[in-house]
């Protein structure tokens, strides 16, 4: 059993990650954390969203991209691998992860962009069956979907490879249901681990505080909290809100379960939702705030959630 879970760990870019993803998958659905909203259709559009660019846009991708490159940038193969592992190593994941925190941002910032990025926000539910969740136009831009056939073509395959590994398994562990870091919160003598783990890399409480579908309760932020495998960059940026606590509701509030080829595809595909984002005639960006105490709570939430007031809340 021992040897089983090393080889998972040793194995995250080929075999490993997947299995991981399943077992931990199998444990949420069996303990009822997904809930009645994982219905036939969110089913439909989160294996279509894991499989689709495992099974077809990074494959081609990496097949077009090696036999192509060398015509590109005949003289750039294997150009970095005098570089060491370990700061080949670095040097992806900050590169990496820093400018998927602004291609994220600026996908909730820039009101065009936002359809693209809503398919991942309109899961009712966090955990493994979502975390891969995405548009299919906002995956084929991200320049994540080429960077590993690059790197491996300038002579950084093992480092890349390594790097996209430790990302998915610590971007996965965000999104699971599992609320592993509670542990970390309730014993005060965790504190300090918690205290550097939260401002480092993204966990349950921060990351679904970002997938929560109200920002009202002083828990839910999804304008902030944008790190995907660091956190940091949150910090850094002003856009972090740490509390320590989780949100009871996810989602967007006005979804009324958009087809899932439509989530996937738009806007090749429209949604028959009236008043969806994605319908043929849908608003850019939909807003169904209820009453204005409610705005009033959200815009004060929103102000003081940047800076040190919001990064410092929840710390003892």
């Amino acid at each position: 059993m021992i040897e089983f879970i090393e080889s998972i760990f040793t194995n995250l870019n080929t075999w490993g990650l997947p299995v991981l993803t399943l077992i931990i998958g199998v444990f949420e659905f069996s303990f009822g954390l997904y809930g009645k909203e994982w219905n036939r259709n969110e089913k439909m559009l989160d294996i279509a969203c894991y499989a689709l660019p495992r099974l077809a846009t990074r494959p081609l991708v990496a097949y077009f991209g090696l036999k192509f490159l060398p015509y590109i940038l005949p003289y750039a193969k294997d150009a970095f691998d005098w570089i060491p592992f370990f700061w080949g190593f670095v040097i992806i994941c900050v590169y990496d992860d820093l400018t998927q925190y602004w291609y994220h941002r600026l996908h909730h910032e820039i009101p065009w962009l936002w359809r693209f990025h809503r398919t991942h926000h309109s899961a009712p539910y966090m955990g493994m069956a979502m975390a891969s969740r995405q548009n299919m136009i906002y995956t084929i831009f991200f320049s994540q979907t080429y960077l590993t056939t690059l790197l491996v073509y300038l002579g950084l395959g093992y480092p890349a490879l390594f790097a996209r590994g430790i990302k998915s398994l610590i971007t996965k562990m965000a999104h699971s249901s599992i609320k592993w870091d509670r542990p970390l919160y309730e014993k005060k003598w965790l504190h300090p681990i918690a205290w550097v783990l939260e401002r480092t890399i993204s966990t349950p409480a921060t990351h679904h505080a970002h997938h929560a579908d109200r920002t009202d309760d002083g828990v839910g932020y999804y304008k902030g909290n944008f790190g995907n495998m660091f956190f940091i960059w949150d910090i850094i940026f002003g856009t972090a809100l740490i509390t320590r606590k989780y949100p009871k509701t996810y989602g967007i509030s006005h979804y009324e379960g958009d087809e899932w080829y439509a989530q996937l595809l738009w806007p090749i595909f429209k949604s028959k939702v009236k008043g969806s984002e994605l319908a043929a005639n849908g608003p850019v960006v939909r807003q169904d705030v209820k009453d204005t105490n409610e705005v009033a709570v959200a815009e004060k939430n929103t102000e003081t959630s940047f800076g040190t007031d919001a990064i410092s809340s929840g710390l003892t």
